[in-house]
């Protein structure tokens, strides 16, 4: 009797931690969701970085690229082709462009001005390194409606 109770109950704890674990792999823990949430999320900031430094170096904004241009003209002028029907409202983009700028941790939106004429932006003010200059001009081309991006942005340390 002793022992049928004794097996009953081993029966019973095997049956448990089995279920437990079949449970943990059916209906993860609110951790575990949040841990492939932030891995996805670390994916995608490392996908959308690595897009736009290729764009970067489509468009010649390298930190290379770019220290060379401010030396010759003291800017950086980058263009693309006009679609058709490619138009947007100025304020429209100038918003676009600010808001872009405020996501970016390292570009203060409070520090690059944007104005924006017939889907021609210039930017004005400064950044810490060319590096960014060409972030800047790169995120303001990938905008829709942009056509040109003029940068009179300066290096202050």
């Amino acid at each position: 009797m002793k022992k049928g109770l004794v097996i009953l109950l081993f029966g019973a704890l095997i049956g448990a931690i089995v279920w437990h674990y079949y449970q943990r792999m059916e209906n993860p823990t609110v951790a575990q969701r949040v841990d492939a949430a932030v891995d996805q999320g670390r994916e995608a900031a490392t996908d959308a970085k690595d897009a736009v430094a290729a764009k970067a170096e489509d468009w010649k904004l390298t930190p290379e690229s770019i220290k060379e241009e401010l030396a010759k003209t003291g800017r950086v002028v980058r263009s693309k082709a006009r679609v058709v029907g490619d138009r947007m409202d100025d304020a429209r983009i100038v918003a676009f462009i600010k808001g872009k700028y405020v996501v970016d941790s390292d570009l203060s939106a409070l520090a690059i001005s944007v104005d924006c004429r017939d889907g021609e932006v210039k930017l004005t003010g400064s950044t810490t390194s060319e590096a960014l200059i060409g972030r800047a001009v790169t995120l303001a081309l990938q905008t829709h409606g942009v056509r040109n991006v003029i940068s009179l942005l300066v290096v202050k340390n």
